[in-house]
């Protein structure tokens, strides 16, 4: 199984649940990049269509890889407000979605060297997305080696998107954990940035989303990530053989 997929990306469904819906464009890859399209707004429906009426629900789509079909799939959400980079690695196929829906591309205020390297006009967030209702966390913000990373929450959902610090694909996880610390992260996991919250949900940038007691989960991976690492890393060197 190669790490990242190459080649026609083959779109794959995950993650949906009444506000938003999450898809892999390279299902076999063992990257498992994983975005995800979030609403925002009231969801009326017409009955004899069931798409979302113009205006009534905004999609937020964040940290996409395109495929065939994305744009059906992120129209089953709502109309493109924007689209979000939450990760300075994560440019990923932002720009190309956003311009397809004449949208601008949102990206935190403190991230650097990512804007510039968007061809597509770009909004500056700062705590709060919009009007979304979500939140916007910083995980992590380091220069060396660079990571700037953030999360987003909604308090009254308890959405939790999570692009890199901790993630579901196998190389994340160590034995018997549903969720894992990134594994350059497992030393000194970011347990600050999480502090206080207690997800419904957990949505990743690697592997499908936790869905299933998720708050559990998250400080589980959080709490154990250093006295597991042993056991993690010789997981990913065992698959790496």
């Amino acid at each position: 199984m190669p790490m990242k997929g190459s080649g026609t990306p083959r779109l794959q469904e995950i993650d949906r649940w009444d506000g938003g819906v999450g898809w892999l464009a390279h299902p076999d890859e063992g990257m498992q990049r994983a975005s995800h399209v979030l609403a925002a707004g009231s969801a009326e429906r017409s009955s004899a269509d069931n798409r979302t009426q113009s205006g009534d629900v905004e999609a937020w789509v964040v940290d996409p890889v395109d495929a065939p079909g994305v744009d059906d799939l992120i129209a089953s959400v709502g109309d493109v407000a924007g689209v979000v980079v939450c990760l300075d690695r994560h440019k990923r196929d932002a720009a190309a979605i956003a311009r397809r829906h004449d949208a601008p591309v949102y990206v935190p205020d403190w991230m650097s060297g990512v804007a510039s390297d968007l061809d597509a006009p770009v909004e500056r967030v700062g705590r709060e997305l919009a009007d979304t209702g979500y939140r916007v966390l910083k995980v992590v913000d380091r220069s060396f080696p660079s990571w700037q990373e953030a999360a987003l929450y909604h308090d009254d959902s308890g959405t939790l998107v999570v692009p890199e610090a901790v993630g579901t694909a196998e190389y994340f996880c160590a034995p018997g954990e549903r969720l894992g610390v990134h594994p350059m992260l497992r030393p000194s996991p970011p347990k600050r940035a999480f502090r206080g919250l207690e997800p419904e949900r957990v949505l990743v940038g690697h592997g499908a989303g936790v869905f299933d007691d998720a708050s559990t989960a998250l400080l589980d991976a959080l709490d154990n990530a250093r006295a597991r690492l042993p056991a993690a890393y010789a997981k990913a060197f065992r698959n790496l053989l």
